[in-house]
């Protein structure tokens, strides 16, 4: 132990102590608060579904506490506690290649990680999930998932692990240069391919049959210059009874996908008002805006990488004495979010932020009624609490609650 492991262990306690504080917050509030509908609400949203988002709030909550705590001490086992040294040497006493040690190093990292996170996955589907009534999965389904994701990881991984590898060890003191570029080409390639490779491996899309909505569909991607490869329905109820839309795809393959849970759930005007939200976000740029944002917190991310890979303190402060480049990647990827947590607040905040632009743009070119009562039925549909904790919304929340974002709209007409 060094003074990087109390540096480490200091930022490990504060982050898991702030969660768990955080979340014990919000759960108090929802409860003090389930037995009343926001005035803002009372005519769209009965007593009985408000108390039921308040339930699966508190629900969910209790579950992310478990899963924070047991986060908590897997960082510990995997670093100071020996798991990473010990998955390390095993690999390296079969006297394998360096390169081919640390591809099988990564990859296996990988996969006892998710394997040791399939019984919360399993709860949440087949308990949680299904005590709500949101849950359509199937036990060989949420295998045959897993199946899949693993065989994707081996795919797509080793060849990027290779990679980053040799990039490491071939390209000199600013290897952390080359491999964001290569990283921030593979981003690109993956917002490219995923949509018409991967997405359809696990959902069924097909074009959107409805003429009169696709009619509307059309006309409103005319109205916004929004091109775009389909408009597709994607079978999300194969697995739950939650709805959304998005849309997918850069250059030429972007596409529009809604889920057939929200079809069934929105009528045509509100259809349109959530599509015409989502376009907001490319009117106004918002995802090159966040693709530019990850560009450099990466490059900043990976030039920190390319110092720390070369002090042993970071290798034995985090409990290694193997200082290899994938150990250096598996570390890294490990403590980074633990130091990057107190981001949270200002990457939730731009979010919000560009929720109510996408809100505003909607309004111009649909009905803000539309989406008002749209939301509203979406907050019913997915149980979404209408009155979470402020301080915890801030820090947390991608969308603004629900009551700030109808009062803007409202204030907007």
């Amino acid at each position: 132990m060094n003074e990087f492991t109390w540096v480490f262990l200091a930022a490990l306690v504060l982050m898991t102590g702030v969660e768990l504080w955080l979340s014990l917050r919000q759960g108090r509030y929802v409860d003090a608060h389930r037995d009343s509908v926001p005035e803002a609400f009372k005519e769209q949203v009965e007593l009985a579904a408000h108390q039921k988002a308040a339930s699966y709030s508190v629900a969910k909550g209790k579950l992310n506490r478990i899963d924070n705590i047991l986060g908590f001490i897997l960082l510990l086992v995997w670093t100071l506690g020996g798991g990473l040294a010990l998955l390390s040497g095993a690999w390296q006493s079969l006297g394998l290649s360096e390169t081919i040690t640390g591809i099988v190093f990564i990859l296996s990292f990988f996969i006892i990680g998710s394997l040791l996170d399939l019984p919360m996955s399993w709860y949440k589907t087949f308990v949680l999930e299904d005590k709500f009534g949101f849950n359509n999965n199937t036990m060989p389904l949420f295998l045959a998932d897993i199946a899949k994701q693993t065989v994707l990881v081996i795919v797509i991984g080793a060849p990027l692990i290779w990679a980053a590898l040799a990039l490491m060890d071939g390209t000199g003191e600013y290897w952390w240069l080359y491999l964001w570029a290569a990283w921030m080409g593979f981003s690109l390639l993956m917002m490219w391919a995923y949509p018409a490779f991967i997405a359809p491996l696990f959902n069924k899309f097909t074009p959107l049959e409805d003429e009169q909505l696709k009619a509307r569909v059309e006309s409103l991607l005319a109205r916004c210059g929004f091109k775009s490869q389909g408009i597709y329905v994607m079978d999300g109820s194969r697995r739950s009874g939650h709805g959304n839309a998005y849309f997918t795809g850069l250059g030429n393959n972007k596409r529009i996908v809604f889920f057939d849970t929200l079809l069934k759930t929105l009528n045509e005007d509100q259809i349109e008002a959530v599509l015409a939200h989502e376009l907001g976000h490319f009117r106004r740029k918002h995802v090159v805006k966040n693709m530019m944002m990850m560009a450099v917190l990466s490059l900043i991310g990976l030039a920190i990488l390319g110092w720390a890979a070369g002090q042993t303190w970071f290798f034995t402060g985090l409990g290694v004495d193997t200082e290899t480049n994938a150990m250096a990647l598996i570390l890294f990827m490990l403590v980074i979010p633990v130091f990057s947590f107190f981001l949270h607040p200002m990457m939730t905040a731009l979010s919000r932020k560009y929720e109510y632009e996408a809100d505003a743009y909607a309004a111009s070119v649909s009905n803000s009624d539309d989406l008002i009562s749209a939301l509203v039925a979406l907050y019913q549909e997915n149980a979404s609490t209408l009155t979470p904790d402020p301080l915890v919304s801030a820090i947390y929340d991608s969308h603004p609650p629900a009551t700030l974002r109808v009062a803007h709209l409202q204030a907007g007409q």
